[in-house]
């Protein structure tokens, strides 16, 4: 009796140390709040007429709501095995986040990776943010926010260049990737490395639907700095047919300096179909600066300027302006404006996924409620 009692209790811990290396963790956030557009338009088409203003209730104050699921295991010496789940939804309506394919939806739209991180840095498996968004909005003092930031001029270039704004798979660039395999260097003395390839698993294409990503970053003493190359085959429109047509190419290079909670960051960006520059060819520039005037508070504003490098009477202007208050170390208030000025074919927007004409000049303003779970 002794026996089986001392044998039970070394499995209970064993047990019990195994349940301790090993967590699960459920998380996400809810971003919602009012919003004035003085322009709407029903797509990003590039006959889309002018609408009028539009008010009401939007998802994504900050950026869009979503929900995750997240785990990791350690199975010594440093090793940890990981996996993550996570998607948008739209908190107005419950809607879920937009997959690959105009007309579906996916429950985990933005990751469903597996991987391995241990002293050699990360390397994960599966439908994943691109090391490129990282980058850019590590040298964006709006850091990619939804409203008004290096996001939505990133976006104006796609939409210009053909995206319908109804699917994820974006002519320059790109937001995230499906079958994506990413490595992410450990920092070595604040500079960093990320290099992405996704096989296209297009049958007689070696090349056919293909991504691959090289990302340098450093950040050290108050200074971010990054540089992007993305390189892709068969995006937006033309995956439907895969033939390995070398589409997509997008260069980036930003830098963001923070001394006594003062922010100022600038950027350059290319985005161009290397198969046909005439079809699309497009010039992105950046500024931004901002002040956190508490550990609560701060004020960010950016300018973003884009040009259609074929059609110099292709160009867009944008300003915003944004503030947030901290309530909590999960809640944030926020309160935004934004003015973009299209010219030509541009139809850069203000906020993300509120079309406007193309060649029409457009106010918004929002206020926000963000809570993190």
């Amino acid at each position: 009796m002794k026996l089986k009692w001392h044998g039970a209790a070394v499995l209970a811990v064993f047990a019990s140390t195994s349940h301790a290396q090993s967590s699960v963790t459920l998380y996400g956030a809810i971003d919602s709040g009012l919003f004035y557009q003085s322009t709407s338009a029903s797509s990003f088409a590039p006959n889309a007429r002018n609408n009028g203003h539009v008010f009401g209730v939007k998802d994504g104050s900050l950026y869009g709501s979503f929900w995750g699921i997240k785990g990791t295991e350690d199975i010594g010496n440093g090793y940890k095995v990981n996996f993550r789940l996570q998607g948008v939804f739209n908190s107005s309506n419950g809607k879920l986040g937009l997959a690959d394919t105009t007309g579906a939806t996916a429950v985990f739209n933005q990751q469903a990776t597996v991987g391995v991180s241990g002293p050699f840095g990360t390397f994960d498996a599966g439908r994943q943010y691109t090391p490129m968004i990282y980058a850019m909005a590590d040298t964006d003092v709006r850091a990619a926010e939804y409203f008004g930031s290096i996001l939505g001029a990133w976006l104006g270039l796609n939409q210009a260049a053909g995206w319908p704004g109804t699917n994820t798979n974006v002519p320059i660039g790109a937001l995230y990737d499906s079958n994506a395999l990413v490595y992410q260097s450990p920092k070595f003395h604040g500079a960093s490395a990320a290099l992405e390839y996704a096989p296209g698993g297009v049958p007689g294409q070696i090349q056919g639907g293909t991504r691959e990503s090289a990302v340098l970053k450093y950040s050290n003493y108050g200074l971010n700095l990054s540089a992007v190359y993305y390189n892709a085959h068969d995006t937006n429109l033309a995956a439907a047919n895969p033939t390995g047509l070398d589409n997509n190419r997008f260069y980036y290079f930003g830098a963001k300096y923070t001394f006594r909670g003062i922010s100022v960051s600038a950027s350059y960006g290319i985005g161009k179909n290397p198969s046909n520059t005439k079809l699309s060819d497009y010039e992105m520039i950046s500024g931004g600066l901002g002040y956190q005037f508490t550990p609560a508070f701060r004020i960010t504003s950016g300018f973003y300027y884009l040009k259609d490098r074929n059609n110099s009477a292709n160009h867009s202007s944008e300003y915003a302006v944004g503030a947030d208050y901290s309530l909590s170390k999960r809640t944030i208030i926020s309160a935004q404006v934004g003015y973009v000025a299209n010219r030509g074919a541009m139809n850069q927007t203000i906020m993300y996924g509120q079309p406007v004409a193309p060649g029409v000049s457009t106010t918004a303003a929002m206020i926000g409620l963000r809570h993190s779970f």
